[in-house]
Parts: structure tokens; sequence; C-alpha cells
């Protein structure tokens, strides 16, 4: 009993004491062999078969342990009898299910040969043992998701693994050419206005100029009624679907904007730093357009926010309207040709003597109007 106890504590921290205690101990013959391969294998040399001897008498003594297959898999890979790796492997995984290097050589075995859904399953199992696994497995389940053949087989996967489906997702949608598979491999469930993956495509697919394609999407898999709007939530009452197509409002050291009940946005801006407090990407056609709203609350300080109108991808806005100005008389505007998204935004620029403006917007409107309207 003494001696079970101190190999049970020292074979993986202490294996040298553990030996001199019980060197019969099958359990200390696999940790000394697995040592006696792993050191071998650093300095590039064969080993030796007295090794192989002695993990596998120690496996006639520990049926149950999964070392003596793993080094008999090996053994059979370097000799090119990859059916022979598998049959080891596999019993390696029967014996401890949590066995890493059992799952990592059968993932790679089955993914070589394509069976890609016995393979991913491996890797999957990989991603429940390891410490951030879900991480280091998803970019190659990312990699075998471009693919449209496997596409079945990674729905059944993911059916089962539904952490490892929001990480794929993710990870995919971070390349706006994998947009297509995104949209195939979400399910219902990770299929809404919450999705992770949503706000990564529609950047990665911004970022490529593909407006119309990432609002579209936008609107599909948040569920946006179509509704003819030029611009979304004028109302400032419907937070669900993400930017950069609904407001994206900022709380931070610049300021606070916020939706109010009423249809109304409030705004605190510091006069601190010079910055964003609201915007929306739009795509608008080219053409006339006229932006209008309600402003209280403005005063002097109210010059310090202004609404601007920027071409995507350009630094300067096309057209800018302090918040004072408009709070007396809307902002009419033209979309030149050649810029197929604009960036609706309140910014706030700081001046010497900063001051705090808190204003509220409501009754907001965009509407296209005739060239003289």
């Amino acid at each position: 009993m003494v001696r079970s106890a101190i190999v049970a504590a020292l074979t993986e921290t202490s294996p040298e004491v553990a030996g001199r205690v019980w060197g019969s101990n099958p359990q200390v013959e696999l940790t000394q062999g697995m040592i006696a391969i792993g050191a071998a294998a650093h300095r590039g040399q064969p080993v030796e078969q007295p090794i192989f001897d002695k993990i596998y008498s120690a496996a006639s003594k520990a049926p149950l342990a999964a070392e003596p297959y793993l080094v008999r898999g090996v053994q059979a890979q370097l000799a090119g009898d990859a059916q022979l790796a598998e049959r080891a492997f596999q019993a390696a995984e029967r014996r401890d299910p949590r066995s890493l290097p059992a799952h990592y050589f059968l993932a790679d075995r089955y993914l070589r040969e394509g069976d890609v859904r016995r393979g991913l399953t491996e890797f999957a199992a990989l991603a429940r043992l390891t410490p951030n696994g879900i991480a280091s497995v998803t970019p190659y389940v990312a990699s075998y998701a471009r693919d449209p053949a496997r596409w079945p087989q990674l729905r059944a996967l993911f059916r089962s693994e539904p952490v490892l489906q929001e990480n794929a997702l993710e990870a995919l949608a971070a390349d706006a050419h994998n947009a297509e598979a995104v949209l195939a491999l979400a399910d219902s469930a990770h299929r809404n206005a919450h999705s992770q993956w949503l706000p990564v495509l529609l950047t990665a697919l911004v970022r490529e100029g593909e407006f119309g394609r990432a609002r579209s999407i936008w609107a599909n898999v948040a569920r946006v009624p179509s509704s003819g709007d030029l611009l979304f939530d004028a109302k400032f009452a419907n937070d669900g679907p993400p930017p950069p197509f609904n407001w994206d409002l900022t709380s931070s050291t610049v300021g606070l904007a916020e939706r109010q009940s009423g249809g109304r946005l409030h705004v605190i801006f510091y006069g601190q730093e010079d910055g964003p407090l609201a915007t929306q990407l739009l795509v608008l056609p080219p053409g006339h357009y006229r932006l209008a709203m309600h402003v209280s609350g403005t005063g002097p300080e109210a010059k310090s926010l202004q609404w601007s109108l920027t071409c995507a991808g350009a630094q300067a806005p096309f057209t800018a309207s302090g918040l004072d100005a408009l709070a007396t008389r809307p902002l009419t505007f033209e979309v030149p040709a050649g810029c197929p998204a604009q960036r609706l935004s309140l910014t706030g620029s700081s001046t010497d003597m900063p001051q705090q403006v808190d204003v509220t917007v409501s009754r907001m409107a965009l509407m296209r109007v005739a060239p003289n309207g």
C-alpha cells in the first residue's frame, strides 16, 4: 500500500524516485519507457528495442493502460502500416477516453484518409479536453468548412458540439469570402441578431466594399422587416440588430449616447476629447436627401456637436451641419456618384475651454427629395 501510494504520487513528477521504490510497477515502467522514447526522439536517435520490450511487458501487467498502444501505433505509422496504427490508437482511446495523444493521432489519421466527420469529431474531443482547446481546434474546423462538400458532415458535428460551432463560425466570418459557408452552416440557434459571428462578418464585408451584401445579410439574419426606410431605428427604440447598419452608440471618455423611451436619443458630450457619439452606416444611392430632427437642450455649447456624412473609405465628410443649426432647419445634401455607402455620425469636438453638452434628439427623419426640394 505504501509503495502504491508513493508510485501514484511521484511517477509523473519524480519517476526516478518512484523507480527506486518499485521499479517493476507497470506505471513506473510505462513512464520510464515514454521518457526514454522522448529522449531518443529529442536526440534524433532510434529507440532501442529493450525500451519497447519494457513497455510491452508493462502492458501485460496493466492491460487497461493506453501508453503501450500509443507506442505501437507510432511504430506502425513509422513502418507505413496505417491500418495497424489506426487500430492501436483506437485501442488506446478505448482504454483512456481522455488520452490527448490518442485523439490527436486518430484525428490526423482520419483526416489524411478523407474521413472528415470522424477526424473533426476527434478534434472536438481534443477541444473539450485541453485548456483553450476550442480556440486551438477552430482553425482546423474552419479550414474544412470552406469546402461545400463537407458542410453536411460539419452540420452533424455542430449539432453535437454547439460551442465549437460558435467559435468556428466566428473564425470563418473574419474572411468575407466565407460568407456563404457561414450562412450555410449556422443553424437556427446560431442565426439571429445576437450571433457572435454576425458583426465579425459584417465588418469583413464592409472592409471589402460589399456594402449591399453586408446589409442584406444583416437584415436577413437579424430579421429586420423590409420597410423602405433610409435610416434604421430613427425612433431610437430597437437595439437588437447590431451595427454598423444600426446605431453604434458611444459610452466612453468622449461622452455618452443612449436610447431613451419616447423615441429619443440622449447625448452627453464631456467636451474634453474629440470623437463619435452615434454612428450608422447607410447605403443611399446617389441623389438629393433631407435630414431633419428635433433637438432639445441646445445652447451656445452645442456648437461643439455636429452631424456629418462621409463616404465609406473617405477621410473627410461630403456634408456636415452643427447640431445647433439642425435644431432650426433640416440639412439638405447630395450623395455623390461613386459613394456606395455613407457613414452618418454625430461627433463632438473639444475646445480650449471644455464645456459639457447635454442634448436630446428626437423625431429624426431622412428622406429623398427632388434636386431643388
